[in-house]
């Protein structure tokens, strides 16, 4: 009896194996924290310097209009306005997804709903195609191409958020686009059959049905688009100019967030009011980009909710 009742209580291999896998992915997960929490606390520590150890106004950082922190107003305060770099991403981001967004919607609903054979046998791999270029691809391009064709076009030197725009219009459409085709192909088919059955032509089904149901992911598509032009850095920076001034139009040099860290943070001294500052600037993207992710967990929500 006692040798049962051991081989009973005695785990198999397959529960030892089992065990071991939820062991390693624990492991993994709590990896993964740590990793998340560590970044988060080195750039808000760097980050924070700029105001607790340089003792730099919030205030004046987040809507300042001059940027040059290795110089002081008249008033004796360093000149680390951020407001333009802010603007200037805000802006291009803002632009590149408007436009982006009823290309990629229709792509999505000629892709899902009028030809999805054509679609999945050329569209897809264009789609996926465009996804893997590698942003230096997107600037040089932009570089030689767009910034031109703006000066041709607009005037000026052709460098600016309007090229910007451009650049990321292109960078972010594949994105955008496949999230909405997914977005489209998760509504359930009865919702269509429905539809149909009651009198509604092909494009009501789509406009009144389709689309209304894929609003929460069309939405996440767009939020998740805006996410990454807002942290592009390399594609930006070889066509705005870069310029720490407050946008007047389209058409004159900006500069973003990323634009002015790519080109300042090797060339300051750690521990400096000129590299605390670029500091403080990765901690607006971070927050942005956290910003974002809880935008993205809303919308998903509200959407398990209908």
């Amino acid at each position: 009896m006692e040798d049962i009742q051991s081989k009973l209580l005695k785990k198999s291999k397959k529960a030892k194996l089992e065990q071991f896998g939820k062991t390693i992915s624990f492991i993994a997960i709590l990896f993964i924290v740590v990793v998340v929490v560590a970044i988060f606390y080195f750039v808000a520590s760097k980050g924070l310097a700029t105001f607790f150890k340089d003792k730099v106004n919030v205030f004046d950082f987040l809507f300042g209009k001059e940027w040059n922190p290795g110089s002081v107003s008249e008033s004796g305060k360093p000149l680390v306005g951020a407001l333009p770099m802010i603007a200037g991403s805000f802006i291009v981001t803002l632009l590149s997804a408007i436009i982006a967004t009823p290309f990629a919607i229709g792509a999505a609903v000629f892709m899902t709903e009028i030809s999805p054979k054509l679609g999945t046998k050329v569209l897809q791999p264009v789609i996926e195609l465009l996804v893997g270029i590698p942003s230096v691809v997107y600037g040089f391009i932009g570089l030689s191409v767009v910034v031109p064709a703006v000066r041709s076009v607009f005037g000026g030197s052709g460098f600016g958020i309007l090229a910007g725009t451009f650049v990321l219009f292109v960078m972010i459409l594949p994105t955008v686009t496949s999230m909405t085709v997914d977005a489209l192909r998760a509504v359930p088919r009865h919702y269509r059959e429905a539809s149909l059955a009651l009198g509604a032509t092909r494009w009501q089904t789509i406009y009144k049905v389709v689309l209304r149901a894929a609003v929460p992911g069309i939405l996440t598509a767009v939020v998740f688009g805006m996410a990454r032009a807002f942290g592009e850095a390399l594609a930006i920076q070889m066509v705005i100019g870069n310029a720490s001034l407050m946008p007047h139009n389209l058409i004159t040099p900006a500069s973003t967030l990323t634009s002015v860290l790519t080109m300042g943070i090797g060339n300051t001294v750690m521990g400096t009011l000129e590299n605390n500052a670029l500091w403080s600037l990765a901690l607006l993207l971070l927050l942005m980009s956290l910003f974002f992710n809880i935008v993205t967990r809303l919308i998903g929500k509200k959407g398990e909710m209908k």
